[in-house]
């Protein structure tokens, strides 16, 4: 992962924690760490504005443990000390794995909750007192619903990947579950991007906050090697084939829209001989989490996912990321390229752009503040002088994903995209171009040591640079 300089002894933690660091392997702290740590051990609320993959979860968690220790006291029962809220099952899974790693050698009382599986394991886990609540806000409002969830002792309150929560629709669930908590708190906010609504909410419930920007918002990775494809919708599978049949792909994240879609691709990826698994929301959680483990074990090769896996989903050695369909949110493909080159690798990004989709790619294009080169032997003419798309589909609001509760798109209120899901069949809910050219169907595979791609046009700028991702 990025380096911050310098190490760990030097940020004011305490031995146990010292120890679990090392454990893990960790030797430098990140920026955000370096930044973040020594503030709030301080006490200070914290803003920080940082990508998945920078070290944040570690940048709040060892210094959490460590107030919590010093606080020499046991969580009562039914009481929650601190809370950490996520907007996605993977992610709350994860975060929790930190927390238990990190204070393997404090006597923690640390669980995660989220919807998709029964209740009663965490209704038993709330009512015995927890030191360190890891969890999602749908099913944390459902059990303060029912009485099972009292907030009413919390110190420290962390949101982390508020704007994704946003994304989902979970932001009236936020703002309850703020309304449950002591206004005497410590709150820590983080956020990869900072649109109005989480700017106003951060304000609203941070005071006099320190601020850490460690990377620009919504930037992409420079280690990732960027590629478009230019190609005929119906041509897409045989490239995808293609690709992932290359000697030089090891593990390969595939995206699509839609959740149909992501199924269809990774059926068809089997039957040419490359097998492949998919993950969405309508997965059963057990399903899930058999999946990621096999991806991050080796055993499956190529995973294929909605944007539920672009945030929260941390394995280090993803060699390729393909956009099967490029996203209607251009913020989303900096996320999705972000699951390769991590922890100080390289990696791979290739984009598959259809001529109904070359909106979607102007707007990546003009947020990145660079052209995408062009694989060779694509169809260039696509870029700059193909068919337009007469009608332009309608660009959702908010990014794709599954919500704790498996509504697809989050499918909760004002904030759910229509868009998401509600095409079944070619895959990608978008529309066909009324204009009868089409490029053509054979694209070939072009990256690393391959031809010159086309040149990027002359009115983009170089990219802000920006720290690699880690674990």
């Amino acid at each position: 992962m990025p380096s911050g300089g310098g190490s760990f002894d030097t940020l004011g933690l305490i031995k146990p924690l010292l120890d679990a660091v090392r454990a893990q392997g960790y030797e430098t702290p990140t920026p955000i760490q370096v930044a973040a740590i020594p503030h709030v051990l301080r006490g200070r609320d914290l803003l920080g504005c940082a990508r998945t993959g920078t070290g944040k979860t570690a940048g709040f968690a060892l210094p959490m443990l460590q107030l919590l220790a010093a606080e020499n006291r046991r969580a009562a029962p039914r009481t929650v000390r601190s809370l950490v809220v996520v907007p996605t099952r993977e992610l709350a899974t994860q975060v929790a794995d930190s927390f238990r790693a990190y204070g393997a050698g404090l006597d923690m009382k640390i669980a995660v909750i989220f919807g998709g599986v029964p209740q009663g394991a965490q209704v038993t886990n709330l009512s015995r007192g927890l030191d360190v609540l890891v969890a999602t806000p749908g099913r944390l409002v459902d059990l303060m619903k029912q009485r099972h969830a009292r907030l009413d002792a919390v110190g420290i309150l962390v949101l982390d990947e508020a704007d994704h929560m946003l994304d989902l629709g979970f932001l009236p669930d936020v703002k309850r579950i703020i309304s449950a908590l002591p206004k005497k708190r410590q709150t820590l906010f983080f956020s990869a991007t900072m649109p109005p609504a989480i700017a106003q909410l951060a304000d609203g419930i941070l005071s006099n906050p320190e601020k850490v920007y460690v990377t620009p918002a919504a930037t992409t990775v420079e280690a990732v090697e960027q590629w478009v494809h230019f190609v005929d919708r119906g041509a897409k599978p045989e490239l995808l084939r293609k690709i992932l049949s290359g000697p030089e792909v090891g593990r390969a994240l595939v995206f699509t829209r839609t959740k149909h879609g992501g199924d269809k691709v990774a059926k068809r990826l089997t039957l040419d001989g490359i097998p492949a698994l998919a993950i969405h929301g309508n997965k059963t959680q057990g399903n899930r989490e058999r999946t990621l483990a096999g991806f991050r074990a080796g055993t499956t090769r190529v995973l294929v996912a909605t944007d539920i896996a672009a945030r929260g989903i941390d394995v280090d050695d993803i060699t390729h990321v393909v956009n099967y369909e490029l996203p209607n949110v251009p913020e989303t493909y900096v996320h999705r390229i972000g699951r390769t080159a991590r922890a100080g690798a390289t990696g791979i990004a290739l984009s598959f752009c259809s001529a109904d989709e070359r909106e979607f790619l102007r707007d990546i294009e003009k947020l990145i503040k660079k052209a995408v080169p062009v694989a060779s032997g694509s169809a260039t003419s696509l870029r700059n002088d193909g068919p337009e798309v007469r009608e332009r589909p309608p660009r959702a609001g908010r990014s794709g994903g599954t919500s704790d509760r498996g509504a697809p798109g989050g499918g909760r209120g004002k904030f759910a995209s229509p868009r998401h899901g509600s095409r079944g069949g070619k895959g990608g809910g978008s529309r066909s171009s009324s204009a009868g050219t089409r490029a053509p169907a054979r694209a070939p595979v072009a990256y690393r040591g391959a031809a010159k791609p086309a040149a990027p046009r002359a009115d983009h700028s170089r990219p802000s640079s920006g720290f690699g991702t880690g674990v």
